[in-house]
């Protein structure tokens, strides 16, 4: 029976109207019903079907026509019922539409209901659904069609369907205000929370991450905890969400709760590192951050000798990077890389035995590839307005298409412009948009046959981790972005002769891939137009200005009391402090040790972010000593600082962290500034202030290292790079890795 039917008993001239209604003639079909009319006058459906037909051969007044004949003399209750009837004509078809995908002409029959009935909750659902699949829905329709107010008055609704619509709309248009609106009105239906949790969350995740407004999904996370106040789901993202967007207090307070609800040690773990987030991008609470080191080392030392096999999924995502900050909080490589590498092993365990079939299927692939040309996968979810995207661009660019295909692995794709993630992606033999679903991902890595996969992010994405402990690719290797991760599925870690000690050897797991000078190099930075000037500052002209531009999570309080020595020994010197922070927190924290070491505090400047990272460039030129950061030094901001021609104090540690601004150096052929101890980072600031002579010499020495250092020749280090793919393929083929 096809929707035109209300009656399971069709006459012959029904009967001849649904063959031709099915064939789509519906100039017959419409001939067959006006002959029913004139036979059965009485019966309804045949005027509900005949203007159905009429309103589908876009005859919109004489389908109206045809109905209000049908109606005509009916009683009020009469009228009422077959209203009712005709809507049942309406709806089946316009669901057989629907799933026919004949979403237009679905969407006009929708239409003619919503005008006979506008207060028909379902249909003005069912009508933004279309609207979505024909690309047409802004968000206004929910005030305009008065959705909100409906849903708001809890009438009789269909909860599936409004959970559907939710979803959609969620994942459609999820920034328009009116969306939160209908959000907030939907939790007065009461079989809505469990499913709405499900839905929430998801939601949420894209909006922080693929469109870049934590704030916005803070709010909606939200609403979810007016159904659940005590989801810890929701508290673990909510805390995320208030740190990305700068309410720390809110983060640390969220994460507090978190930490106390949950009983399981993955989750306690977990709600311990976004604690440790929160309280570290606010370095005043840094005391506080060390007690949660302890207590996190604690627990991660019982979870290691428990050793369970068991653990879920998502909780096995989230230990990969439960220690990231210990190398924030000490120089203890020996300490924090057994750790980390029996956590990595720990998570390589559990993904081994839930995704079992997954993991043979990758390891049991046969030797060799499947080319002439050696496939290179980069997997990252930075390849766009980000540091990483930012350095590892050089390397792209100048690779070898003759002997190498380029893959690009796009982890949680921005759904927002980025020109430089287009790049990326215009860059790449095969660039693959993936989401947030990790097996997914590895599992477009093993379908292209990747012979050497190359992780840009370590710890600092979970699903990073989950996707190279499947082991899609032959040969897997760790670059750039933070240390190596530890994980037994990945093969080489790449460096250099100067970011690792020879002893490293000793504490990693991964083979250490030295390249042979160093393993980062750029051609040079955008650099704008520079927007701070030393008057905008109050600064004297003839003052020395000390700059650090660094993130909280960097202003170790230990290296930072020596910057205020160092400003206290060199007269008429300024200290400009700028980064991504707690700005608050970051003038109470430099003020407080300003005072402590007696330097005035009309000595500080805080600065603002810049618009661009171009103008932040320009704007380094106001400095004349950078100082920077320990234990965890620079890496982009050491970049830039030295192809800005400035001169910059150093101090040199053991673990990878606290060696990136020396190998960078060295590899500049600058020395001076490099410093082995506490003492000597307080000798070379005080020195480099003092002494301008000096200054100028190393800024004519940074400026005539462009063209001769190998930090600044990108193609000569890709070559490197690409040789040491092909010493790593000829391993893997003699067996070796």
């Amino acid at each position: 029976m096809t929707s035109m039917q209300l009656h399971t008993e069709l006459t012959p001239s029904e009967q001849e109207a649904q063959q031709y209604f099915l064939k789509g003639d519906y100039t017959q079909a419409a001939n067959c019903y006006k002959q029913a009319i004139e036979a059965e006058p009485k019966v309804k459906s045949h005027y509900w079907n005949l203007g159905l037909i009429l309103l589908l051969q876009e005859q919109v007044a004489e389908a109206q026509t045809t109905w209000e004949l049908g109606m005509a003399e009916g009683e009020p209750e009469q009228v009422k019922l077959w209203t009712v009837e005709l809507m049942q004509v309406l709806q089946r078809e316009a669901k057989r539409r629907e799933m026919l995908a004949d979403y237009t002409v679905a969407w006009a029959i929708r239409q003619r209901i919503r005008e006979i009935t506008p207060t028909e909750l379902n249909n003005l659902l069912y009508l933004i659904a279309l609207a979505m699949k024909l690309k047409t829905f802004t968000g206004e329709e929910l005030t305009t069609l008065g959705v909100i107010q409906l849903v708001q008055s809890e009438q009789i609704v269909d909860t599936q369907l409004l959970l559907q619509a939710l979803g959609s709309i969620l994942n459609y248009a999820p920034l328009h205000p009116a969306v939160l609106e209908l959000v907030e009105a939907s939790l007065v239906h009461e079989r809505v929370p469990n499913s709405f949790i499900n839905i929430l969350i998801p939601a949420a995740i894209k909006v922080a991450h693929s469109l870049r407004q934590p704030k916005t999904a803070a709010r909606l996370l939200e609403l979810g905890l007016r159904l659940e106040p005590q989801n810890p789901e929701i508290l673990r993202y909510l805390a995320g969400f208030y740190i990305n967007a700068g309410d720390y207090f809110k983060g640390i307070e969220t994460a507090k709760l978190c930490y106390s609800l949950t009983d399981k040690l993955p989750e306690k773990l977990y709600a311990l590192q976004l604690l440790q987030r929160g309280l570290m991008d606010a370095p005043d609470y840094w005391q506080e951050a060390y007690a949660v080191l302890q207590e996190q080392e604690s627990l991660l030392k019982s979870l290691i000798k428990e050793q369970p096999t068991d653990i879920d999924r998502v909780s096995v995502l989230r230990l990969f990077n439960s220690n990231y900050f210990a190398p924030y909080l000490q120089d203890d490589p020996k300490r924090n890389r057994q750790i980390q590498n029996q956590l990595a092993q720990l998570g390589q365990l559990n993904v081994d035995s839930y995704a079992k079939e997954q993991v043979q299927q990758y390891r049991q692939r046969p030797l060799g590839g499947s080319t002439k040309l050696l496939k290179i996968g980069y997997l990252s979810h930075c390849l766009c307005i980000h540091p990483v995207g930012w350095l590892a661009r050089w390397l792209i660019q100048y690779h070898d298409r003759d002997r190498f295909q380029i893959h690009a692995y796009f982890m949680n794709y921005k759904q927002v412009p980025d020109p430089l993630q287009q790049w990326y992606a215009q860059q790449a033999t095969k660039a693959y948009k993936g989401g947030i679903d990790s097996q997914d991902i590895a599992k477009q890595i093993y379908q292209d046959e990747i012979d050497i996969l190359i992780d840009l992010d370590s710890i600092t994405i979970d699903i990073g981790c989950e996707i190279m402990a499947l082991k899609p690719a032959r040969v897997q290797a760790t670059w750039l972005g933070w240390d190596a991760s530890g994980i037994p599925a990945v093969d080489y870690f790449i460096a250099d002769p100067y970011v690792l000690p020879e002893s490293a050897d000793e504490y990693y797991s991964e083979k250490i891939w030295r390249l042979p000078q160093t393993y980062i190099a750029i051609d040079g930075f955008e650099v704008g137009a520079p927007t701070l000037r030393r008057d905008d500052l109050n600064i004297p002209t003839d003052a020395v200005v000390y700059l650090s531009a660094q993130r909280g999570f960097k202003r170790h309080p230990d290296t930072a009391r020596l910057q205020m020595k160092v400003i206290k020994e060199v007269p008429n010197s300024y200290f400009l402090i700028k980064g991504f922070a707690d700005t608050e927190a970051v003038q109470r924290f430099f003020l407080q040790l300003a005072e402590e070491e007696g330097v005035a505090g009309d000595r500080l400047r805080f600065l603002r972010l810049d618009p661009t990272e171009a103008v932040h460039r320009a704007n380094l030129a106001i400095a004349d000593v950078v100082l920077d950061t320990y234990p965890y030094n620079g890496a982009t901001t050491t970049l830039e600082t030295l192809w800005m021609g400035i001169p910059l104090v150093t101090r040199v540690g053991q673990q990878f962290a606290a060696r990136n601004s020396y190998t960078m150096m060295m590899n500049t052929g600058i020395t001076e500034g490099i410093a082995w101890t506490d003492e000597e980072y307080l000798e070379w600031g005080v020195r480099l202030g003092k002494d301008a002579a000096l200054r100028k010499q190393i800024s004519w020495k940074l400026r005539e290292s462009r063209q001769t250092s190998p930090l600044w020749n990108a193609k000569q280090f890709t070559r490197e790079m690409e040789k040491a793919y092909e010493q790593m393929w000829q391993r893997y083929l003699s067996g070796q890795n």
